[in-house]
């Protein structure tokens, strides 16, 4: 840390990685331990078209568990990152877009979750900063290596998630459905 931009840029990463990190944690914890539990996350899961519930509810918390863990950390910062993204590009498809931007909408819309993919690149290209494991340990990746671990692999991630289980139901089987009851 020589000059004040060095400090900045420091000082901005931590903040970003304990807040996206901590939010993160918070997030992944709820869906195992709060409301329903994991159980009631898997049901929910379910409706949304990511079967098998449980196992996606599963994967979901830990990878939410474990990148909030790392970024508070500031280890494996891109990768942490990474996670932050494909979970929450994955919630933007399956549940956020079809209820427009504002997340006050009926059904939230999509604002937060696009809010949280573009921290979450922000991240991945800032690194850890001075105040991180990843300093520490000698693994400072940042810049556009960093962005393209975090915007890459959580992409890619997401992608080949949603290719292998995403099935939503469609209005017209869920009208099927009903009139069956």
């Amino acid at each position: 840390m020589t000059s004040s931009g060095s400090v900045s840029v420091d000082v901005a990463a931590l903040l970003l990685r304990l807040v996206v990190g901590g939010t993160m944690l918070a997030h992944g914890w709820n869906h195992v331990f709060g409301g329903g539990g994991l159980a009631g996350t898997a049901r929910w899961f379910e409706t949304i078209g990511m079967r098998p519930g449980r196992l996606n509810a599963l994967a979901a918390s830990v990878t939410e568990l474990g990148a909030g863990a790392l970024l508070v950390l500031g280890l494996a910062t891109p990768v942490a990152a990474a996670g932050v993204v494909g979970t929450m590009l994955v919630a933007l498809v399956t549940n956020h877009l079809r209820n427009g931007f504002f997340v006050f909408r009926p059904g939230e819309g999509y604002e937060y979750v696009l809010m949280i993919i573009v921290v979450g690149c922000a991240i991945g290209a800032l690194g850890g900063g001075a105040l991180s494991v990843d300093q520490l340990i000698g693994w400072p990746l940042t810049g556009l290596g960093g962005l393209a671990v975090a915007a890459g692999a959580g992409g890619l991630g997401a992608a080949l998630l949603l290719t292998a289980v995403w099935r939503p139901v469609r209005r017209t089987e869920a009208v099927l459905d009903c009139d069956s009851a």
